[in-house]
């Protein structure tokens, strides 16, 4: 049932929501919450009931979108090779204590539209390098973590430029409250229902343990072969100490990883990628054994070329997730500039790190290990978004046979 609530009740819902579905916090466990000062007040709500939840201590990580840019407009081009230690120390230790991590996603798609691609880079890459460990624990879901997001008023100006400026912030709250269900009247329990589908999905392709996918839309013809004993995950994850959680929110996807050395053809986007303040856009990457051996872009092509250059592993896929065009995210018919939303409205891709726990016993693996069975690792893992109502994808089995999956952008089965 549709129901009709004050934003102030819609944003309560979506506190608990984040912290009883999405980090799902626990007594006495530590919480991270990294976010922008446009939402301190969802921040403040969220941090008032994590201790009223049992949580231990919350610590906050705030960014301003106007200091972010005065840094990338003034400051040194040889201070963006540097990400602070005490940073760094601060997430290994709180991970290690079995702190949960919440990321509050609010930046405008073009806070850095102008600025000189290497000042961009050389942050990626200072960043992914600083924070490798962080990453890879994160990966392997060593603890608890999950992404929501809030409007800012630039997000909500991109996204709804043809309202008057006062209306928009408010429309981009009203689309997040619907792609996270809020607007239905139990809305854990329907995050519950739809998580079970999502799982029910990665159990059907997981008994199934196709070889290859094949892909085929227009300006996409992409062979992309299966790791032996890979995993598809869709929905929760669970910790190793059997803390469920809920990375994305939203979430409409059932994804796994590639064999590194397993993809040939050419892909083409469908969707902008909002990537490091910068929009990238209408581009196709070739793929020749797995590594991107051609890039063409009509916007970003430079930073594209960037990206796939943070390292030798930044040129192979980590990631390969299917989503329906009939999803609710799709179906609102909105480009939200934010992959947290966009990928969940698209079939997509993911450039770098794979996830551990996409193949048997990966969480348990070392980096060396995972590389060993075929699961690509680098500094970055970037999602972009390939599908539409024209794709169809075919699994092919061990003995050469195709299987629907996909057709005409909706599940086949």
């Amino acid at each position: 049932m549709i129901l009709l609530l004050s934003f102030d009740t819609k944003l309560s819902k979506y506190a608990e929501l984040a912290l009883k579905i999405g980090v799902n916090i626990q007594k006495n466990q530590y919480l991270y919450i990294s976010c922008s000062t446009d939402n301190l007040k969802l921040a403040q709500i969220i941090t008032k009931m994590a201790y009223k939840n049992g949580a231990k201590q919350v610590f906050m990580d705030l960014t301003d979108d106007e200091c972010v840019r005065a840094r990338y407009e003034d400051a040194p081009k040889d201070s963006f090779d540097f990400f602070p230690p005490w940073k760094v120390q601060e997430r290994e230790w709180l991970a290690e204590h079995g702190a949960a991590f919440l990321s509050i996603s609010s930046q405008n798609p073009d806070l850095l539209k102008g600025i000189e691609s290497d000042k961009i880079m050389a942050f990626q890459k200072a960043s992914g390098k600083a924070l490798a460990n962080y990453y890879q624990w994160l990966q392997a879901d060593k603890f608890s973590w999950s992404v929501i997001a809030a409007p800012s008023k630039a997000w909500a100006a991109k996204v709804f430029p043809h309202l008057p400026e006062e209306q928009q912030v408010e429309a981009l709250w009203e689309a997040i409250f619907a792609a996270t269900r809020m607007n239905v009247e139990h809305s854990v329990e329907a995050w519950q229902a739809h998580n079970k589908e999502l799982q029910d999905r990665a159990n059907y392709l997981n008994n199934k343990q196709y070889k290859a996918l094949h892909y085929t839309a227009p300006g996409t013809d992409l062979l992309i072969d299966l790791p032996i004993q890979h995993i598809w995950a869709g929905g929760s994850s669970v910790t190793k100490q059997g803390q469920t959680f809920m990375a994305n929110m939203p979430t409409e996807e059932i994804f796994t990883a590639p064999l590194k050395t397993g993809v040939n053809g050419y892909v083409s986007s469908t969707k902008p990628l909002s990537y490091g303040g910068t929009i990238i856009d209408n581009f196709t990457l070739t793929f020749k054994e797995g590594r991107i051996i051609a890039v063409k872009a009509e916007q970003g092509q430079e930073i594209l070329t960037a990206l796939i250059e943070t390292d030798e592993g930044a040129r192979y896929l980590g990631e390969v997730a299917l989503v329906p065009h009939q999803s609710p995210i799709s179906q609102a018919n909105l480009l939200f500039y934010n992959t947290l939303f966009d990928e969940n409205a698209s079939n997509h891709l993911a450039i770098g790190r794979a996830y551990a726990f996409c193949i048997e016993g990966g969480k348990e693996m070392t980096s060396e290990e995972l590389m060993m069975n075929g699961l690509n690792q680098s500094l970055t893992h970037v999602d972009f978004m390939i599908g539409s109502n024209n794709m169809n994808i075919d699994g092919i089995t061990h003995d050469h046979q195709k299987e629907p999956i996909f057709r005409n952008g909706d599940w086949a089965f």
